[in-house]
């Protein structure tokens, strides 16, 4: 397009250019002189020759011009297309089928959630709960048959499943995420121990424990306390625990005539908990997770008890957990052995396994 410009000048010009020759040649007769008819016509000719090489190329400069804008225009027509057909295909719908073990409900409207990453981001692919036997079930108690409908699917980089927190108006997820899982060929293998989620799966997690009350000056009650400790010539850590991502923090139990009562929540095992309404008042615990059951016996539980032929358990919580009893991360558990003494050290067992699950996008 460009070279035709250059090569041919438009009958536009080539009229302009004949019009001026004539025009110069007319005055120049007019003066008498075939000298000055020649000379001024060579002089005009040349004048005329240069204003119209100069109106050519600005004629052919704005041609250019206008022949690049309308292929910029073009272009961006183009790429304009290009954009809406790639959000065509980013929004077309997909599906997310969800399956568990281990995962236990969740009360007082408190969720999960599941979502796939994008491109880094979090897409929500819709809010449920599981019931009693671990089936899938929407936030009013429905069973859900069917996949989760979810979009850019085909995109997915990881599935996470988080635990919101009733009414909850947030979009983006909350810092509890218990499971994550990277997609592989269209599925991704949910694991607590995914960095996205908690961190771990505690199968290093080992710890030992004794009973005992610290907390009160009299002997009879020994066995009405326990702490997550070992003894070495004094108290010594008795857990060796991973460090928990954030949202979640671990909590000691021990289960009392069926009912679990807490020992306190803490994230160092080796240092205290954040609890003590249970103990007594005459000394100070060791600076250990721990609880002597003396006081304030919650109901359907007598204070002092012996904690022989119970439960002890050291649980993994979501950091806003408000149940009263343990979530299903149960790193350790250990059977209190009926007819044991008390400040006799005990070695505590794994727990159930770690929450799993599989997630299949479509």
């Amino acid at each position: 397009m460009l070279s035709s410009i250059k090569e041919s000048p438009s009958p536009k010009i080539n009229k302009k250019m004949a019009s001026l020759l004539l025009s110069f040649g007319v005055l120049a007769a007019a003066c008498g002189s075939d000298v000055a008819v020649d000379n001024g016509t060579s002089e005009a000719a040349d004048a005329a020759t240069e204003v119209v090489e100069e109106e050519a190329m600005e004629d052919e400069t704005a041609s250019t011009d206008e022949a690049m804008e309308d292929e910029a225009m073009e272009d961006d027509a183009m790429e304009d297309d290009a954009m809406e057909d790639d959000a065509m295909e980013d929004d077309q719908a997909g599906t997310l089928e969800l399956t568990f073990a281990g995962l236990e409900p969740l009360a007082n409207g408190v969720h999960y959630e599941g979502w796939i990453v994008v491109d880094g981001a979090p897409v929500s692919t819709g809010n449920f709960n599981v019931d009693a036997d671990g089936g899938l079930i929407d936030l009013d108690g429905a069973s859900i048959a069917s996949p989760f409908e979810a979009i850019h699917t085909d995109r997915a980089e990881a599935v996470v499943i988080s635990i919101e927190p009733a009414d909850d108006a947030d979009p983006a997820p909350s810092a509890i995420k218990v499971l994550g899982g990277d997609v592989v060929d269209g599925q991704a293998e949910l694991t607590t121990a995914h960095p996205a989620a908690i961190g771990t799966d505690f199968t290093d997690a080992s710890g030992v424990y004794i009973l005992g009350t610290p907390t009160t000056a009299v002997e009879d009650d020994e066995l009405s306390g326990v702490w997550f400790i070992g003894l070495d010539g004094g108290a010594v850590q008795g857990l060796d625990l991973p460090e928990l991502n954030e949202g979640w923090i671990y909590e000691g139990w021990a289960v009392i005539d069926g009912v679990p009562v807490s020992t306190g929540r803490f994230t160092d095992p080796a240092a205290g908990d954040d609890f003590n309404g249970f103990s007594g008042v005459d000394a100070t615990g060791p600076n250990y997770p721990g609880e002597d059951f003396i006081t304030n016996a919650p109901d359907g539980v007598a204070f002092p008890t012996d904690l022989r032929d119970g439960v002890v358990v050291i649980s993994v919580e979501p950091i806003d957990d408000d149940s009263p009893a343990p979530f299903a991360l149960k790193p350790l558990v250990s059977e209190v052995a009926d007819g044991i003494d008390d400040h006799v050290v005990q070695e505590f067992g794994q727990g159930p396994a770690a929450i799993t699950g599989t997630a299949v996008l479509g």
